[in-house]
């Protein structure tokens, strides 16, 4: 059965896209720790990151640096957190997330809310500042 990831992919389920190749794609969260919060997900669904290939794996990081660049230049931060936690959904993906202290990154506090306005507001900063 296809993950929430796969159907994004697949534009099933719309998403606010920042990025995206042949093999990789960056979008907006929708349950954010902050505003630039950011997804980044390989195209073929493989639920563990470190069962990825490593020819993928490599690329999925360095596809994440280049988003990270772009996120820190459109957000106001002092820099971008990563993390790679796994657990909420079955389909690898690094969290970017926008940081002035490190409670920033923590995922067990309340999530921020946007409008579909904001969102978008957000995800074409980011996009524009790749």
């Amino acid at each position: 059965m296809p993950t929430i990831f796969s159907k994004i992919i697949a534009g099933e389920i719309p998403c606010y896209k920042v990025a995206e190749t042949n093999d990789f794609m960056a979008f907006l969260d929708v349950r954010p720790l902050t505003a630039g919060h950011t997804l980044i997900i390989p195209k073929t669904e493989t639920d563990y990151i470190f069962d990825i290939d490593d020819e993928h794996y490599a690329g999925l990081f360095l596809f994440a640096k280049i988003v990270a660049a772009a996120v820190k230049k459109a957000i106001p931060c002092t820099k971008v957190g990563m993390a790679v936690i796994g657990l909420e959904v079955p389909h690898a993906h690094i969290h970017l997330v926008p940081m002035n202290n490190i409670g920033d990154l923590n995922f067990e506090k309340e999530r921020a809310v946007f409008t579909p306005e904001e969102y978008k507001e957000i995800a074409d900063k980011i996009a524009t500042a790749l």
